[in-house]
């Protein structure tokens, strides 16, 4: 708990003299340590975690109105600013802020003007995390060190050097110089003043008396490569040099050693979210085991299968499970480049994610990944139908009949057999969609299956194909006494099957259900008869209008309007 800062009067006269007054750093560490207690307890999109991020945000107007850096120090219960402790803690205890920092070694922090912008919340999320470390997880400086920051620095000293004498706790830090006194340092006259240089700035006339001194193309050029220099990704850099060494080197043991450092360098960046430097581990080492000297199919072997042990179930699935419930996701040329490197076993995992996928944004992409393996791997597409996991097995399904696989059609046909309705449906439909002789007949049983879906789907797809086999089944529901008591939409279906695939051999049926009267004068039902001409608009002969024209002044109204409906062309 933060301690309120009471001080004495001789500790007040003791107390270096502060550039500006101490209540804007004061205030700004208080909504710090708010926000970092809402980044534990809420979640980004909750509006008190927004609030406390925004009061952070704005506690650093007024500071930066007076300095664009701010230098604090850490004893093992206070926080220092200039010697001046601006924030207290009473115990050192792990939600104590000065000591998170001093007991992992760190002893200074700088802050420069913004930080806050996008560096706030990163730092909020290590801190987090070194709150929660166990003994064996990075510590606090470990974890800054990879963040890489760009406006926040740190000094720190080794716990494990044992004579290595630690910084003065609240050390008064250099005073920031202004740029008025950096110029007159560099602009001087030297012959009318020998004074020292301040501290910390480095005098260019001190380097500008040789008579080589570097011109002005030497220096853009120096600067420019400082610069590429800086931006260059070190990760991917090491992993390259690793790969040459791969290729160099012969000796089975140095290969060896390079392909376990690949395999833990590859966990650690996956771990860091750096997708794109795995993607190029992975791209590049396969060219590595191809054109490394005297590789042999042992050697090559294992580095030809880290996407392969990526691609199993258990890393990719732990993978998966980050990027979703990552709010921010990587770029989606590191997320894409990262998926392309995957390998055909990857499948089924890709398909039972893509059905609990929260993240929206991820689906893209793995929709991506996933079109990729099954257009070049249908061989292992056709054995996920069999797989126990039911979203895998349908999701293999519905793929298989998007792109026509005429090999699924067997294990289409076995996955039928499940009491599923659902799956049931979707094989259905994938042997609509595939269109082989083999897959309607595969499909022609189902018009008779138990579940109304099925059939309905089935009945329209055969015969939307003209698959006149399945007329007999067809003929024998239309002049049975089970559809009459079902719906209209399946009544439709059947009927207008019946129309397409019989042709002019149906008409005579279809009129007397249309026109004909029975015992007493009495007529088909109205949703009967107007089915019957819809089924004639199918059939759409001249012994077929001629049927619906003597229906034309039928006063019911339903089927007045089937008849008006096919007698336009326009049934179903």
């Amino acid at each position: 708990m933060t301690a309120p800062i009471q001080r004495s009067s001789k500790e007040q006269a003791e107390l270096p003299e502060l550039p500006f007054p101490s209540t804007p750093v004061e205030e700004l560490l208080r909504a710090f340590v708010k926000a970092l207690r809402a980044h534990q307890l809420y979640l980004p999109n909750n509006p008190i975690y927004k609030a406390a991020i925004d009061s952070v945000r704005s506690a650093f107007v007024p500071v930066w109105d007076e300095t664009d850096e701010l230098v604090f120090t850490f004893s093992e219960t206070a926080v220092l600013w200039y010697g001046y402790p601006v924030q207290q803690e009473s115990t050192k205890s792990a939600d104590s802020l000065p000591w998170l920092f001093y007991k992992d070694g760190v002893r200074e922090l700088t802050i420069q003007k913004g930080f806050e912008d996008e560096e706030l919340v990163q730092l909020l999320s290590i801190l987090q995390r070194a709150r929660k470390a166990a003994a064996d997880d990075d510590d606090l400086l470990a974890m800054l060190w990879e963040a890489d920051f760009v406006n926040l620095r740190y000094r720190y000293v080794d716990l494990g050097l044992e004579p290595a004498a630690p910084l003065e706790d609240g050390g008064l830090p250099p005073r920031p110089l202004s740029p008025d006194e950096v110029r007159t340092a560099n602009t001087g006259n030297a012959e009318e003043s020998t004074e020292e240089s301040p501290s910390g700035v480095v005098n260019m006339a001190d380097f500008d008396s040789t008579l080589y001194f570097l011109d002005e193309h030497e220096i853009e050029y120096l600067q420019g490569e400082i610069e590429r220099e800086y931006a260059t990704d070190l990760r991917q850099t090491i992993a390259a040099t690793l790969l040459d060494i791969y290729e160099a080197q012969t000796d089975e043991a140095v290969r060896g050693e390079v392909a376990d450092l690949v395999e833990t360098l590859m966990l650690y960046l996956l771990a860091g979210g750096h997708l794109s430097t795995v993607a190029y581990l992975l791209r590049e080492g396969q060219v590595a085991a191809t054109r490394g000297r005297e590789v042999s199919p042992e050697q090559a072997a294992r580095v030809r299968d880290i996407p392969a042990r990526l691609s199993h179930p258990e890393p990719l699935g732990q993978l998966l499970q980050a990027l979703d419930e990552s709010t921010e996701l990587p770029p989606v040329n590191d997320l894409t480049e990262l998926f392309e490197q995957l390998r055909p076993e990857a499948l089924g995992t890709i398909f039972a994610w893509l059905g609990r996928l929260q993240n929206q944004r991820l689906r893209p992409m793995l929709e991506q990944a996933a079109a990729r393996l099954t257009a070049a791997n249908t061989g292992e597409l056709v054995k996920l139908i069999q797989s126990e996991d039911r979203s895998v097995a349908l999701e293999a399904v519905r793929r298989c009949g998007a792109l026509k696989i005429q090999a699924g059609v067997s294990a289409i046909g076995r996955a039928m057999t499940a009491a599923d309705p659902e799956m049931r449906l979707a094989c259905v439909q994938a042997l609509g969609e595939i269109g082989s002789a083999g897959a309607l007949q595969t499909l022609e049983p189902w018009v008779a299956d138990g579940d109304r879906d099925t059939r309905v789907t089935a009945v329209r797809l055969l015969a939307t194909r003209g698959y006149r086999p399945v007329l007999s089944r067809v003929d024998a529901a239309v002049k049975g006494k089970a559809l009459r008591e079902a719906d209209l939409t399946e009544k439709v279906a059947f009927f207008e099957a019946f129309g397409m695939l019989a042709g002019d051999t149906g008409v005579s049926y279809l009129d007397g259900i249309l026109n004909g009267k029975g015992f007493l004068g009495r007529r088909e039902d109205p949703e009967v008869r107007a089915c019957a001409a819809m089924a004639l608009g199918r059939i759409n002969t001249a012994s077929a209008h001629e049927s619906l024209r003597k229906a034309q002044s039928e006063k019911d109204v339903v089927v007045r309007n089937a008849v008006n409906k096919a007698m336009r062309g326009g049934a179903g």
